[in-house]
């Protein structure tokens, strides 16, 4: 049996996010507050690549994946 992850979108009324702000709205942390310790904590990869920073800005088309929480992709 094979199994297939979609990734869950996430839609963007500006041209970016930064990643504290969307780890909030994609309901992986309850407060902005939260990030820099869940950065530090969990492995997140945008585009394959392992990013650490919570002001990292994601723009429509970037994938996030996030061990344990899921993958998601940024969309306008």
């Amino acid at each position: 049996m094979r199994v297939t992850i979609v990734p869950e979108k996430i839609k963007l009324n500006t041209e970016y996010i930064t990643m504290g702000q969307f780890l909030k709205l994609a309901d992986v942390i309850q407060t902005g507050g939260m990030a820099k310790w869940f950065l530090s904590e969990h492995e997140v990869v945008i585009n394959g690549e392992q990013d650490q920073r919570r002001g990292r800005k994601l723009r429509a088309g970037d994938k996030v994946q996030i061990a344990g929480f899921g993958e998601f992709v940024i969309t306008e």
